[in-house]
C-alpha cells in the first residue's frame, strides 16, 4: 500500500476515533460519572469516620474530620475533573486509538481475507476492542478511582498492561495461526480452532497470572462497583463500535478508487499495491 494512501486512513481513522470519542464521552458522563461520585462520596465517608475516630481517640472530639479536609485540598475541582478533564481524557484516547485502529487495518486489508474496507474496518475493531480491553477486563475488572489499596497501585497496573501486551500478542498469534491452517482445514474451521486456541491459551494465562485481590478494599458497596464495571464496559463497547462503522465508511470512500466492484482489494483479496 502506497505511503500516501497509508496516511489518508491515518487521518481518517483519527477522526473517526474523534468522532467515536465524542460519543464515548457522553456515555461515560451519562453513565460512568455516577457511580464515580458514588465511590467518592463512600471514600470520603470512610476517610471521615477514620479522622473521627482519631481525634476521640487524641482526645479532640470530633475536629478530626474538619482538619482532615482543610488538609486535603483538590487540585482540580470535581465539576471540571468529570467534564472537560474526562472529555479531554477520552477525546485523546480515542484519537490516538483511531489512528493505531487505522494502521493495524492498512496492514490488515487483504491479508486477513476478500472482505470490504468496511468488513475489514468492523473486523479491526472488534479484533481491537477484544484484545486490548475486553480480555485484560475478564482477568483485571475496572475499578473505581481509590477503592483499592493505593500501595499496590503501581503493580496492579502493571500486570493490567502486561495482560493487554499478552492478549494483543495471543490475537496475533491466532490469526497467523488460523491463515495457515486454512489451506488444510478450510476458512471456517481454521477460524474455529484458532479462535479455540486463543480461548485455552488465554485461559491459563488467567490462572498464572497473580490476582488484584487488594483492588478493591472490603466493605465497599458490591452493586456500586458492579454499575461501575458495566460503565466502562459500556464506554468501550460504544467507543469501538462507532469507530468501526465510521472509520469502516471513510476507509471504503478513500479506497473507492482502488477497489474492484465487488468492493473488494484489487487483485481478489490481495494486499493493495505499494
Amino acid at each position: 500500500m502506497h505511503a500516501s494512501t497509508v496516511r489518508s486512513l491515518l487521518v481518517r481513522g483519527m477522526l473517526a476515533g474523534l468522532i467515536a470519542g465524542l460519543l464515548a464521552f457522553a456515555v461515560a458522563y451519562v453513565v460512568g460519572e455516577p457511580p464515580v461520585n458514588g465511590s467518592i462520596a463512600v471514600e470520603e465517608a470512610q476517610a471521615a469516620k477514620e479522622a473521627d475516630a482519631a481525634g476521640a481517640h487524641a482526645g479532640h472530639g470530633g475536629t478530626g474530620a474538619a482538619e482532615a479536609a482543610e488538609e486535603e485540598e483538590e487540585a482540580v475541582s470535581r465539576p471540571v475533573q468529570s467534564t472537560f478533564g474526562l472529555a479531554t481524557g477520552v477525546l485523546v484516547y480515542g484519537v490516538a486509538l483511531g489512528g493505531i485502529a487505522a494502521l493495524a487495518f492498512s496492514f490488515a486489508l487483504g491479508r486477513i481475507g476478500r472482505f470490504s474496507p468496511r468488513a475489514t474496518a468492523a473486523l479491526t475493531a472488534a479484533a481491537a476492542f477484544t484484545t486490548v480491553y475486553l480480555v485484560p477486563f475478564l482477568k483485571y475488572p475496572a475499578t473505581p478511582p481509590a477503592v483499592g489499596n493505593p500501595d499496590t497501585i503501581g503493580k496492579r497496573t502493571t500486570l493490567f498492561f502486561l495482560m493487554i501486551l499478552l492478549s494483543v500478542l495471543l490475537g496475533l498469534a491466532a490469526v497467523i495461526a488460523g491463515r495457515r491452517l486454512a489451506p488444510r482445514l478450510g476458512n471456517w474451521n481454521a477460524t474455529l480452532a484458532a479462535a479455540a486456541g486463543f480461548v485455552v491459551v488465554t485461559g491459563v494465562a488467567f490462572v498464572l497470572l497473580p490476582a488484584n485481590d487488594d483492588a478493591v478494599a472490603a466493605g465497599f458497596p458490591a452493586a456500586l462497583l458492579w454499575e461501575f464495571r458495566l460503565a466502562s464496559l459500556a464506554v468501550q463497547a460504544v467507543l469501538w463500535t462507532v469507530f468501526g462503522v465510521v472509520f469502516g465508511v471513510l476507509a471504503q470512500k478513500a479506497l473507492a478508487g482502488r477497489t474492484s466492484p465487488a468492493g473488494t482489494p484489487a487483485e481478489a483479496g490481495a494486499p493493495l499495491p505499494g
